[in-house]
């Protein structure tokens, strides 16, 4: 029987680490729910100590979630691992995930520690850690870049203490593949007590070889664990993308001789809600979940693919949830046909108010385009409108005239902490004109920093999915929008992104 290569997602704490992609706790949960789904071994639900939305988004999902192990990250100190603690209490198996930097450009210009002290505090936490819960994974931050002899030492050291999982991270993604591969190696063949522990691997992608750098760690190196995000989302550019690591063991199982828990068919399912939830758009191109992953535009490609499949196809498109799938529904259609649709897509609304709502946004899509694809509704329950949370701005009516040869002018309604308010405004085309009403009245001060479209589906009568990224203040937030009117999901994407500038949430630097 071959050894199962366990997945470890950080899409919601590292992957939530991207600039702009910070998700609410409804929206955490939601996509939690969907790894569940996708049978993902353990689920780093975030850092529970860097603010009390985290910590209650760490709590929610590990009181959900029954068939994943759920995981906090916390820095190697007692305040973060009991906080981390106190918010995996409700889980049915919890990991405590805590780290500390080992190498010395770390430790001297940012931790201001010896190495003595920063192998004693690793010792102490996770002894700490290990009277807390019994599940104790450690990470050296910027492991690859440490010093080998030093490495060993605190990596003894804490699996003597009882750590479980021993992660070797590739922080800044300055690793290469066989040169990654053979530094876990040899940790492995150096370390006494290394067979106590299951060895991790955590690649950043800045040089774009996170996935060859992480199945190296697992071919060469022996680790047994690979942390990943869905669609590599992560700092900077990206972490680890799990569905091409999956996809690698599963389709080279003859290479790697491993087994891996997940049930792929739900891999694009999850890449979706990820891209709709964050903002973050996949790129067509991109391996096994970008829209262009399974097609052939050359002629020779298609008559071989057309005559047998496998010529140009290494894995089916149905294996990982590519299909053609579309509810079409009415004002004649009901409400239960659509909730059996949202629960096939792994989404659970928190409320009936929040399927009410969902619902009759669906209706008011259907009276608007004739087919509602998977991905409509997806959208429809992305839009913060949907659930019954109060914000502070909301989308109400607009409407602007274009002409050429003519200054576009833009009127919108929206809402001001449930009162209606208008702006008025022209601007260089109508979207430009409907943003600048909004700013009229708000006066957030905030720069606009991204602002990109993307159809949701394929033809003409396909809703806009808009992302408009600001920052303000050191801030950084996307906000989404969703509307067969490209000038309307517009507005409600810069209204979306304005309610996120609102959010307190404090969000705390943590290991890569």
């Amino acid at each position: 029987m071959a050894e199962k290569l366990i997945i470890f997602d950080t899409t919601l704490r590292d992957g939530e680490q991207s600039p702009g992609a910070s998700m609410t706790k409804d929206e955490k949960l939601r996509i939690a729910r969907q790894l569940e789904r996708l049978k993902v071994d353990v689920i780093e639900a975030g850092f529970a100590a860097s603010s009390n939305g985290d910590f209650e988004a760490v709590q929610a999902i590990a009181n959900a979630i029954k068939d994943s192990t759920i995981c906090s990250l916390s820095r190697a100190n007692d305040r973060d691992i009991a906080r981390a603690a106190e918010a995996l209490q409700g889980a049915a198996s919890a990991r405590i995930h805590t780290f500390i930097a080992t190498s010395a450009l770390h430790m001297e210009k940012k931790l201001r520690m010896t190495p003595e002290q920063v192998l004693e505090q690793a010792k102490q936490s996770v002894r700490f850690a290990r009277n807390l819960v019994g599940d104790i994974e450690f990470s050296p931050e910027d492991g690859y870049r440490s010093d080998p002899d030093f490495l060993c030492r605190v990596i003894e050291a804490v699996i003597a203490e009882g750590a479980t999982t021993i992660n070797v991270p590739d922080t800044v993604g300055y690793a290469v593949p066989e040169l990654y591969g053979n530094f876990i190696k040899s940790l492995r063949e150096r370390v006494p007590n290394s067979d106590k522990a299951i060895w991790s691997v955590h690649c950043h992608n800045d040089l774009g070889m996170a996935v060859a750098n992480s199945l190296a760690g697992v071919k060469i190196g022996g680790a047994r664990q690979v942390e990943c995000t869905i669609n590599g989302l992560g700092e900077r550019a990206g972490n680890c993308s799990l569905e091409e690591v999956v996809m690698a063991v599963k389709t080279r199982r003859d290479y790697y001789g491993l087994d891996v828990g997940i049930d792929t068919k739900h891999i694009v399912a999850a890449s979706r809600m990820v891209s709709q939830t964050t903002g973050f758009v996949v790129q067509p191109n991109k391996a096994v979940v970008g829209a262009n992953a399974f097609a052939h535009a050359s002629g020779i490609h298609q008559d071989g693919v057309l005559k047998a499949r496998d010529t140009y196809e290494i894995m089916r498109a149905e294996d990982v949830g590519w299909s053609a799938n579309k509810i079409v529904l009415g004002k004649l259609s009901g409400r239960n046909a659509f909730k059996q649709r949202l629960q096939e897509l792994g989404v659970q609304l928190e409320s009936e108010t929040d399927v009410n709502n969902a619902f009759a946004k669906f209706k008011e899509l259907a009276d608007r385009k004739s087919e509602i694809f998977d991905e409509d509704i997806l959208a429809l329950v992305s839009d913060e409108s949907v659930t019954s949370e109060k914000e502070q701005f909301g989308f109400v009516s607009l409407a602007q005239h274009s002409e050429t040869g003519e200054r576009p002018q833009a009127s919108i309604v929206f809402t001001v902490d449930g009162k209606e308010v208008r702006g008025q405004s022209d601007g260089n085309g109508p979207v430009d004109a409907s943003l600048k009403a909004i700013e009229s009245h708000v006066q957030s001060g905030a720069e606009m920093v991204l602002y990109s479209v993307n159809a949701i589906s394929g033809s003409t009568e396909s809703q806009g999915e808009v992302t408009v990224r600001l920052q303000n203040s050191g801030r950084v937030v996307n906000g989404v929008g969703a509307d067969p009117d490209i000038v309307v999901a517009s507005a409600k994407a810069y209204l979306s992104a304005l309610n996120k500038l609102q959010s307190k949430s404090d969000r705390v630097a943590a290991q890569g």
